[in-house]
């Protein structure tokens, strides 16, 4: 780890006025930390926002509001997301460990960076790394990498769990620019496919800095379910994910939400199922169709082929879980 300069600061605004190119926001520290120790991020200075932005987490204005410091096993644990948001809950309680969540803050989660084992291993070519320099898993090790909206620039995955529920839920990240602006971006907008840049993994400008998670009202309380495949069931990142919210009528489908982490280079939104889904019954036999619908385009990679028929049997699996809440 290379040395560097630790600042504090007590607001949003002080903290983006003092961001550069060669500076980075520290939180909770789970994931940056890593990567300084592996000379992977080399920042100059090191922004500390802990005491700097909210830890809130409140329903107001007609939706859920997370401030960017709320710690993940705050926002699991929260009643009313429990009680009115449990998608969030469920997906962010099978990430990580409890030692972890009870670090990470929320805005953290979605800037974290790729677990893709060439990432991490500085002798080897990784676009994502090192911009321009080649992409070692597409021929390599590509057991966990993706299967869908890759390119020949990157097939790293997003590991989040906590951003494929707020995918689903329609999210949208609330930033505050450098001159003081505030920012709204839809959470479909926020985290990016490789296209020519695989080394940016969002879409937030550089000074900006996360502020709050907002997530609107919905009526998928009642019926959600988050499932995970993956190596153990402990602290592992998912093979394959689902989050799945169906809003229902008796055994009917009013409205549909789908999304899938270990999959893509973001939270990826089965937005063609979710169409088909809806006005359907919810009946296994729609669940399967839907299954095979989401998977019908994907293109595995040399190694990563099982993840097709996992991918079907976790997208019914959870939408069951949905229907027998």
């Amino acid at each position: 780890m290379r040395p560097f300069n630790f600042e504090q600061v007590k607001s949003a605004a002080e903290a983006s006025a003092m961001k550069s190119a060669v500076s980075q926001y520290i939180a909770g520290g789970t994931n940056l930390v890593d990567l300084m120790k592996k000379n992977i991020a080399q920042p100059e200075k090191l922004i500390d926002v802990t005491t700097a932005l909210s830890d809130a987490v409140n329903h107001q204005n007609n939706g859920l509001q997370i401030g960017a410091m709320a710690s993940n096993s705050k926002v699991a644990n929260n009643k009313e997301v429990v009680e009115k948001f449990p998608l969030i809950s469920k997906a962010i309680l099978a990430g990580a460990s409890p030692q972890i969540r009870n670090m990470a803050s929320s805005a953290g989660n979605l800037l974290q960076r790729t677990r893709c084992p060439y990432f991490y291993d500085v002798t080897t070519p990784c676009n994502k790394r090192k911009p321009n320099s080649g992409c070692s898993a597409i021929d390599g090790a590509n057991r966990m990498s993706a299967v869908a909206g890759y390119n020949n620039q990157c097939v790293a995955v997003h590991p989040s769990d906590f951003c494929v529920a707020l995918a689903a839920l329609d999210a949208t990240v609330t930033a505050q620019t450098k001159d003081q602006k505030e920012i709204k971006i839809p959470f479909k907008d926020f985290h990016k496919l490789p296209e020519n840049t695989p080394w940016l993994d969002n879409n937030l400008p550089q000074d900006a800095i996360i502020t709050n998670i907002e997530i609107p009202d919905n009526a998928f309380g009642k019926h959600s379910a988050y499932v995970k495949v993956r190596d153990r069931t402990s602290y592992a990142f998912a093979l394959v994910s689902v989050a799945a919210a169906l809003d229902l009528d008796g055994k009917r489908i009013k409205d549909a939400r789908l999304a899938s982490g270990g999959v893509a280079h973001k939270p990826w939104r089965w937005l063609e199922t979710e169409k088909f889904l809806n006005g359907k019954k919810a009946t296994v036999e729609i669940f399967e169709e839907a299954a095979k619908l989401a998977t019908k385009d994907l293109k595995p990679l040399s190694e990563n082929g099982y993840k097709i028929p996992m991918l079907q049997g976790a997208i019914v699996t959870a939408l069951q879980n949905c229907v027998n809440q």
